[in-house]
């Protein structure tokens, strides 16, 4: 199977997303609507699509235009029913494509560790379902998003919505359980980060400590998202 990761710069990549899909026996390809060049081979040849991160926010259409494009994309592997998992600016992205607003998070960007805890729905997901019921998730985002009205919530923090599956085939997460240890410890050292209020010095020392657990959460809800994909494909 090959899977077309949609990538918003190179300090945001798929991390052991990428991994865990090569590990499966599936060809990974990276691709961003940025360089403005087609995906390396026909989309119809892919069996799944994930949507990551970027440093843009899914309204700056003005800034970026070819986030335009994307809405686009977005929505017709949507309409399509194609395997879809987006990640940050990708799950406000599908939101977004699905009808729904996203916008500024009310008191700042949300940086660091926090409690997440999945919701009733989610026992019966086939992604969330294998997660645990509350989780310290590792989080850098400044945007929301309002539910599509097709979609279904899966976790959330104190803060926001953290994850949701679109109609049957599409899930999103707001917290990066992509990211290694080398992509969070960039973002801490990025100098157009520096005006945040953060106390770099323990979040680094946080990330030291956390992100083997982390990783294997991260492991568990991509490995379940690619099983999703390999049955969509033997069916198809």
């Amino acid at each position: 199977m090959n899977v077309l990761a949609v990538i918003h710069g190179r300090n945001a990549p798929g991390g052991i997303f990428g991994d865990v899909v090569a590990e499966a026996g599936h060809r990974y390809e990276e691709w961003s609507l940025v360089w403005g060049t087609p995906p390396p081979r026909r989309l119809e040849d892919y069996g799944a699509v994930l949507v990551f991160g970027g440093s843009m926010h899914a309204d700056q259409e003005d800034q970026h235009p070819w986030l335009r494009e994307e809405d686009t994309f977005i929505r017709g592997l949507l309409e399509r029913g194609v395997p879809m998992l987006g990640v940050c600016l990708g799950i406000q992205l599908m939101a977004k494509a699905d009808g729904a607003a996203a916008y500024p998070l009310e008191g700042g960007p949300e940086i660091g560790w926090f409690p997440v805890e999945v919701t009733d729905d989610a026992a019966a997901d086939p992604i969330f379902g294998r997660l645990p019921a509350t989780f310290e998730a590792f989080g850098w985002h400044y945007y929301t998003y309002d539910l599509p009205e097709q979609a279904v919530e899966l976790a959330r923090s104190a803060r926001c919505n953290q994850a949701i599956r679109l109609r049957e085939h599409a899930w999103g997460i707001q917290f990066h359980a992509e990211v290694t240890r080398e992509t969070a410890r960039s973002w801490l050292d990025d100098p157009t980060e520096v005006e945040l209020d953060l106390d770099r010095g323990r979040l680094g020392a946080e990330i030291d400590e956390r992100i083997g657990t982390w990783n294997a959460i991260g492991r568990e809800l991509c490995g379940a998202f690619v099983e999703i994909a390999e049955r969509a494909a033997v069916a198809a």
